[in-house]
């Protein structure tokens, strides 16, 4: 059989060469692939290191882990309605439980859906936003997560560098290992700011839609929540366009996200925007609304200088807030009363002019001049600001905006009628096309406006519980925006007649009684007594009554009565006496004119100084704070007032204050003020009138009901008011106005007689006479027995 070949064998020497090209690319490959791995394990080391630098460099967290937001000074009525609000940011501090859920839903869904689960940064988005950047050749995205966010805004620059975003992200990985998720959810809650000086989505709820976060709706959060991203952009007030379309992408990512359903999603996204825009009053007159604001500027003003002499200026961002006593339906009757009595008395003495011009004869750039021009004019209170487009002694027209014209009434063509005549008086301002001037309503119906002007003169009023002392009004001018300065607490003044009250009460001390007769009758001052010239004083009306007693010459507000009881007290005694009620000696020198008033005080004074009459002696002060508290309602301060009844505060005793409520009941019944009692058609009410020489000050001061008031008229230069103008007839009625609101449908208030006190012919008397300075010829006028007889004191 023949034998079969063997396979054949491959010896070491017959082996096919491997090729030197394959062999060379695995070598190139094995040391890349080595080399590479050696980099990137570099870089990891690099990182790392950088990063640990980064992070050992970081600030620490107190700001977070002792979160205090900067919440603003709020100032509130008695009756809790906010009436001032003082600091750069508006801020509502609320706890994440408070938060309705709805709000937190479309927070997360427009700005990170996946908060709860990542680590401080999501990779994902870092990745699509460095994707986007790379493709539109800028940044336009970040990436950034909640807490990256709450990083930046506590502790970085506004700058977009990508060394930033690395301290960012350090940041953010601190903020998470430190802080629970909730703590730093409710921290970008309260934070972050979403325009309009809003920071936070409680201030944001409020201002952008008029109520408190618990009340929005999905939709209303949902607006809300579109705003971190560009605040202008998708403000609903300012853009609400833009903010529709933001509003509907988070309610769609809320339905995606399954935080709403799909009906929800449908009737939000289809619900119209609806925002509550912070107009002022003047536009709210434009529009024919009557205000619902308490104007309760002087008051809160008042109110935050004296928490800054506390807190300083902790006092802005500490959230404190004070709660006052002002009582809102007392204060707007205040107001109005104050405002139209000023308005009617400016316009009694005529028409001063428009404001100013500006050009409106190219009707192209007409609007736009009109818009610049209302821009510049202040608002102020009942008015707003007009450009004439027509002007003629027979028709008035006015823009009031680039696009509403008014016509003004007839009223206006007469109180303008200098300004408006064919050929005005060189010293008179015309009325042409362009003048800017002001129109308020003049009717109820829409289109009735009349032509106004901002009056000159000023007012104080200021009103207060006499038993408490708790402020219920406070009315420093025409208008805080136009004139801050307080003229019930700043503004010295001569009280005139209103100042006799204090004189008289002295008297009693001294002897006199309501039937002490005194003589009304021309008397010269001897230079030496009043270290000036010869004074011969007269009364108001010219008049010389003769003998009168006591208590009527106070009804008539005698000045030559006065003057011969300051006589007979001498003026040091009642310089010392007057001290009782608050007044400072310093400013009423002791000479016979301070019968008069001719010392300085300010409406303030005089509210503390009858409040001692009203309550039957006692120097209760009248206060406007009742407390404070901080952001989380912890009392800070309180107002402990001590009370009428309180004998350690008695400034004048029982019968000395019950005799003086009678005779200033006489004033307000028969007197200069009998106006008051029969227009109220009350008997509880005593007060007294005041005007000074050339009548540069008119005053008012009284009580009705459980309320003492006290109202001033002037102007900030003196000057007269007018030949025949009295408190009586400037200042009363404002008091009358107001009383009329503040004591409706309380009872009357019924003073027992103290037991001190007698009645004998109609007239009281201390029961235990006081030995008085002895009756002389200069103090009666007369040397005749029967003149004598009259003066009876028990």
């Amino acid at each position: 059989m023949p034998r079969q070949p063997s396979k054949p064998t491959t010896s070491a020497k017959t082996r096919r060469p491997k090729k030197a090209g394959r062999s060379a690319f695995g070598t190139f490959m094995r040391w890349a692939l080595g080399i590479g791995a050696a980099g990137a394990a570099a870089g990891t080391l690099l990182a790392v290191f950088v990063f640990a630098f980064i992070y050992q460099q970081l600030p620490p967290l107190d700001t977070l882990t002792d979160y205090r937001p900067k919440v603003p000074l709020r100032v509130w009525s008695a009756d809790g309605k906010l009436i001032g609000e003082f600091g750069e940011e508006r801020r509502d501090f609320v706890r994440l439980k408070d938060i309705p859920d709805h709000v937190k839903h479309a927070i997360l869904a427009a700005e990170d859906a996946g908060f709860y689960e990542h680590p401080g940064i999501e990779i994902t988005g870092i990745l699509r936003a460095a994707v986007m950047n790379l493709v539109m050749g800028r940044r336009v995205q970040g990436g950034s997560t909640i807490t990256q966010q709450v990083a930046k805004n506590f502790f970085l620059s506004s700058e977009r560098t990508y060394t930033r975003k690395l301290y960012e992200v350090a940041m953010s990985f601190k903020i998470e290992n430190s802080l629970t998720k909730d703590e730093i959810l409710e921290i970008y809650m309260n934070q972050i700011y979403l325009g309009q000086r809003a920071y936070g989505f409680a201030s944001a709820a409020r201002t952008y839609f008029g109520r408190p976060l618990a009340e929005i709706s999905v939709g209303e959060a949902a607006t809300l929540a579109g705003l971190p991203v560009a605040p202008s952009a998708y403000n609903p007030i300012v853009n609400p366009t833009r903010a529709t379309m933001r509003k509907n992408y988070v309610l769609r990512r809320m339905f995606d996200l399954g935080y709403i359903d799909e009906l929800t999603y449908t009737m939000e996204k289809n619900a119209p925007m609806q925002t509550r825009r912070e107009a002022s009053e003047a536009d709210r007159i434009a529009a024919g609304q009557k205000s619902d604001e308490t104007s309760a500027h002087y008051a809160a003003e008042l109110a935050r200088m004296l928490v800054y002499d506390i807190f300083k200026e902790e006092t802005y961002s500490r959230g404190i807030n004070v709660y006052t006593t002002i009582d809102t339906r007392d204060q707007r009757a205040a107001v109005d009363a104050v405002r139209r009595h000023l308005i009617a008395y400016d316009r009694k003495y005529g028409y001063r002019g428009p404001e100013g011009f500006v050009d409106v004869s190219d009707a192209a750039s007409r609007p736009k001049a009109i818009k610049q021009a209302l821009a510049k004019t202040a608002d102020s209170p009942f008015m707003v600001p007009a450009v004439v487009l027509e002007a003629s002694p027979k028709k008035v027209v006015a823009a009031i905006s680039p696009n509403d014209t008014v016509t003004l009434d007839a009223a206006s063509l007469k109180f303008g009628a200098k300004s408006l005549a064919a050929k005005p008086a060189k010293n008179v301002k015309p009325i042409v096309a362009g003048s800017i001037i002001r129109v308020m309503r003049s009717g109820k119906k829409m289109d009735e406006w009349t032509l106004a002007q901002v009056p000159q003169v000023e007012a104080a009023f200021a009103a207060a519980d006499y038993n408490t002392g708790a402020v219920r009004a406070l009315v420093g001018g025409f208008d805080f925006n136009l004139n801050m300065f307080n003229h019930v607490t700043q503004a010295y003044r001569q009280p005139g007649s209103s100042f006799k009250p204090f004189i008289y009460s002295a008297a009693l001390d001294k002897g006199f009684a309501p039937a002490t007769v005194i003589n009304d009758a021309p008397i010269s001052i001897d230079p030496k007594l009043t270290g000036n010239k010869l004074w011969e004083p007269k009364n108001y009306d010219g008049r010389f009554d003769g003998p009168m007693p006591l208590h009527r010459a106070l009804e008539l507000s005698k000045n030559l009565v006065s003057i011969r009881v300051m006589q007979a007290i001498t003026p040091r005694y009642a310089q010392e006496f007057i001290t009782k009620f608050g007044f400072e000696a310093k400013d009423h020198p002791a000479n016979l004119p301070m019968a008069l008033g001719a010392g300085n005080v300010t409406p303030w004074q005089m509210l503390a100084a009858y409040t001692v009459f009203a309550n039957g002696g006692y120097r209760v002060q009248p206060y406007l704070i009742s407390r404070v508290t901080d952001t989380d309602g912890r009392t800070l301060m309180r107002a402990t007032n001590r009370l009428a009844g309180d004998e350690s505060i008695r400034a004048i005793d029982a019968r000395n204050a019950f005799i003086m409520q009678d005779l200033l009941h006489g004033v307000a019944t028969r007197g200069t003020a009998r106006r008051a009692s029969r227009l109220l058609k009350r008997d509880d009410v005593g007060g007294k009138t005041g005007t000074t020489n050339d009548s540069l000050d008119a005053w008012f001061c009284g009580w009705a009901g459980d309320q003492v008031a006290v109202g001033w008229m002037g102007y900030d230069t003196p000057k007269p008011l007018g030949a025949r103008e009295t408190g009586g007839g400037l200042v009363l009625p404002i008091w009358v106005d107001y009383m009329q609101t503040a004591v409706k449908d309380q009872p009357e208030t019924v003073r027992v007689r103290p037991d001190s006190v007698v009645e004998r012919g109609g007239l009281l008397y201390y029961r235990d006479p006081v030995k008085g300075p002895g009756l002389t010829e200069e103090l009666l006028g007369s040397k005749d027995e029967n003149d004598l007889v009259r003066n009876q004191i028990f």
